[in-house]
């Protein structure tokens, strides 16, 4: 397909697309009506079929939380400017997930060296490009295409018109984050910068109870799993799973003060409204796990997750009373346990923690690409990165041999 024959424009909301139309390039897997949005909202191209895994993150319904929530907004420094490619008669192809920054907070890619030593050279890093789920560290495709013989066409005016975009506004910069490697190798041969970086993921190898997943562990470390166990829930705690109508909002009230707990001592100012959580109970109830804690008649922690179609992604954490190991259990040995039960092929624990490793978690690279408009300030980030990508390589082949599975 000829790019003349695409429309590429920029929507300030996602409330301006229909959930039908993205997800049809976002999560093409899980099929929807195609029925027309009113007031000439977007349009449903024709449905075909995609091997796409449902990824939670880029659906319409999480990134419109974010927006209705107020979570996201141009006072809080993420301004939603979404890209949009459509055909002449307005069915969408594709979708780009843009925002405009005024500060690098909530992305866990750190550019804020590059933004000061672009400032100490007199130039204005700020404005900036964001490509990305907002506060959400988990890899997932970024150029949202919907499947067929146009796909790659559409994909490449989309990476094209960042570019575009980047050289004819005030912005520095254009970043994609937590993308995956096959956007990352088509947006470096389009002239992004490319990146690397290590998160741990755990890899369920058919496992047929947590008990044969401990099997595969060194006798020392299956000991110190089980000891932590223990000792997580020594105190009279229980845990729960909750999912689908379980989460009221009464149990909604309960973590979102986990969350401003917790949060306000990691990050200063936790970045999710309480709203957000209503929103995300209500429309994806059954592609979320919440894990919680009970002592005493009272929910005291918990951790939030959201069910691919093969992977558990975990978020954040928080509570209101302090035990020895329960972060732990909450966040990994549960999450395992789930993980195996519902036989999901991998957990996604989020953003670094090599103390994850003991744990089952091994080293696992994400990427990431950057389009640096400034010629001497690209030099010097592309100079970087080269040092930077054998650094990760090599950090992650040393730390894998310390992974804790029995050595045949």
């Amino acid at each position: 397909m000829a790019t003349t024959e695409l429309t590429l424009r920029v929507a300030n909301s996602i409330g301006e697309v229909t959930a039908e139309a993205w997800d049809g390039c976002a999560n093409p897997a899980c099929p929807a009506p195609a029925t027309a949005g009113a007031g000439g909202a977007l349009e449903v191209a024709p449905s075909t079929e995609s091997k796409e895994p449902y990824n939670p993150f880029i659906s319409h319904d999480f990134l419109s939380a974010l927006e209705r929530s107020s979570s996201v907004r141009a006072r809080a420094g993420w301004q939603p400017m979404h890209l949009l490619a459509q055909q002449p008669d307005g069915a969408l192809l594709g979708a780009v997930p843009c925002y405009v920054k005024s500060h690098s907070q909530g992305e866990y890619v750190f550019d804020h060296g590059w933004a000061e030593a672009y400032e100490h050279a007199g130039g204005s890093y700020y404005p900036k490009l964001q490509v990305s789920v907002p506060f959400t560290p988990a890899t997932g495709r970024r150029l949202l295409v919907r499947p067929g013989p146009q796909a790659e066409a559409v994909r490449a005016a989309l990476a094209d018109s960042l570019i575009d975009i980047c050289r004819r506004s005030d912005a520095s910069s254009a970043h994609v984050t937590f993308l995956t490697e096959p956007e990352w190798q088509l947006l470096g041969s389009r002239g992004f910068l490319k990146r690397t970086h290590q998160q741990f993921h755990w890899e369920n190898n058919g496992y047929a109870t947590f008990d044969a997943f401990l099997g595969a562990l060194s006798s020392r470390k299956r000991k110190t799993i089980r000891r932590e166990r223990e000792e997580a829930l020594a105190n009279g705690i229980s845990v729960h799973w909750l999912t689908g109508s379980d989460l009221t909002e009464s149990v909604w009230d309960a973590f979102f003060d986990f969350y401003m707990e917790t949060g306000s001592r990691k990050w200063g100012r936790p970045y999710l409204t309480r709203e957000f959580y209503s929103l995300v109970g209500a429309t994806m109830r059954d592609r979320i796990l919440l894990v919680m804690a009970k002592r005493n008649g009272r929910w005291i922690a918990g951790a939030i997750n959201f069910i691919g179609s093969d992977t558990l992604f975990g978020r954040h954490w928080g509570c209101v009373e302090q035990h020895p190991f329960l972060h732990f259990e909450l966040c990994y040995y549960q999450a395992i346990q789930y993980a195996i039960e519902h036989k999901l092929g991998r957990v996604e624990a989020g953003a670094q923690g090599e103390h994850k490793i003991s744990r089952g978690y091994l080293p696992t690279t994400t990427y990431s690409a950057h389009y640096i408009v400034d010629p001497a300030l690209r030099r010097a980030i592309e100079d970087f990165l080269k040092r930077e990508r054998a650094y990760v390589a090599a950090a992650g082949e040393e730390l894998a041999e310390a992974a804790p599975f029995r050595k045949e």
